[in-house]
C-alpha cells in the first residue's frame, strides 16, 4: 500500500459495528491540519450527509486531502475518497478511490453486491473493471472510520486490546488492526479533552518505522472522533490535529 498520511487520516481518521445508538448524525464536518516537522504541510476533511442510494437510505461520506503551501512543491497531494454505506446496518454499496500522492495515481470505484458477496472494481485510469470475492461484513476505507466510531467493544475496552475488522483496500481485503493504548489528556485547538489513545498497525518499510508508529486519539465521549494522529516515518514524522468541527451528534466535551 502506497500512503501519505493525508491517506491514512482517511483510513483511521480511514479509521470505531452499527447498533442502535450512533456517534455521528448527518452534516457532521471534520477538518485537520496536516504538519511535517514545523511546516503545515496540508488538510484533511471528512463530511457526511443522509441521502438515498439505489433506493435505500444511505450516508454518503467524503474524506478529501490535499497539500498545501509550499509543501505543494515537492509533494503534491490531492485524494478524494467517497463512500455510500447504509444508514442503519453501515454495510458500504460504493466507494470511490480518486487520488494523486505525488505522481502516484488511482481512480477506482467499487460496487458492492451482497447477493453473492462481490465488488465489482471499475479502474478509470486503465479502463478496466474486475470482480473480487468478499463477505457481507467488508468495509472500505471511509465507511470503516464511521463503522468503528460505533464499535460496541470501546464501551469497555482495556489497555492492550485490539479492535479488528476487515477492510477492502488496494483490490485486497486486509486487516486492519487497532491497539488500545489507555486514556490520556490531551490539548487541542479547543481546550483540554478526554482522549482514548489507539495504536494502528501498518505496513514498516515503505514508508513507516515498524508497524506500531502511527498513534491516534479519539474523543471519550459520545462522538468519539479523532483529535490527533501522530506517524514516525523513515525520514521526519507527520502529525494532523484537528482543527475545526461542525454538527457533532453531541457537543464535544471540554474539561478546560
Amino acid at each position: 500500500m502506497k500512503n501519505t498520511l493525508l491517506t491514512f487520516i482517511l483510513l483511521v481518521a480511514t479509521t470505531f459495528s452499527f447498533g442502535q445508538s450512533s456517534s455521528f448524525k448527518s452534516g457532521e464536518y471534520l477538518k485537520f491540519q496536516v504538519s511535517y516537522g514545523f511546516i503545515n504541510a496540508g488538510i484533511a476533511t471528512l463530511e457526511l450527509k443522509e441521502t438515498t442510494y439505489n433506493g435505500k437510505k444511505v450516508f454518503h461520506a467524503k474524506g478529501n486531502g490535499y497539500t498545501t503551501g509550499v509543501s505543494k512543491a515537492f509533494f503534491k497531494v490531492k485524494d478524494d475518497y467517497q463512500s455510500y454505506f447504509d444508514l442503519k446496518t453501515g454495510q458500504p454499496y460504493r466507494f470511490i478511490r480518486n487520488i494523486n500522492e505525488g505522481g502516484y495515481t488511482r481512480n477506482q470505484e467499487g460496487f458492492v453486491n451482497y447477493n453473492n458477496n462481490t465488488v465489482l472494481v471499475k479502474d478509470h485510469k486503465n479502463k478496466n473493471e474486475h470482480t473480487y470475492n468478499v463477505h457481507s461484513e467488508i468495509q472500505d476505507v471511509i465507511s470503516a472510520f464511521y463503522n468503528l466510531r460505533n464499535h460496541p467493544k470501546l464501551n469497555n475496552i482495556k489497555n492492550g486490546e485490539t479492535i479488528e475488522i476487515d477492510m477492502f483496500f488496494d483490490d485486497e481485503i486486509f486487516k486492519f488492526k487497532l491497539k488500545f493504548m489507555g486514556y490520556e489528556k490531551i490539548k487541542t485547538k479547543f481546550g483540554t479533552v478526554n482522549a482514548m489513545k489507539f495504536r494502528p498497525y501498518v505496513m514498516s518499510g515503505r514508508v513507516f518505522k515498524e508497524q506500531e508508529s502511527l498513534t491516534m486519539w479519539i474523543s471519550n465521549d459520545e462522538n468519539r472522533i479523532p483529535l490527533r494522529i501522530q506517524a514516525s516515518l523513515l525520514v521526519g514524522s507527520l502529525k494532523a490535529d484537528l482543527i475545526q468541527y461542525k454538527h457533532l451528534k453531541t457537543n464535544l466535551k471540554v474539561i478546560k
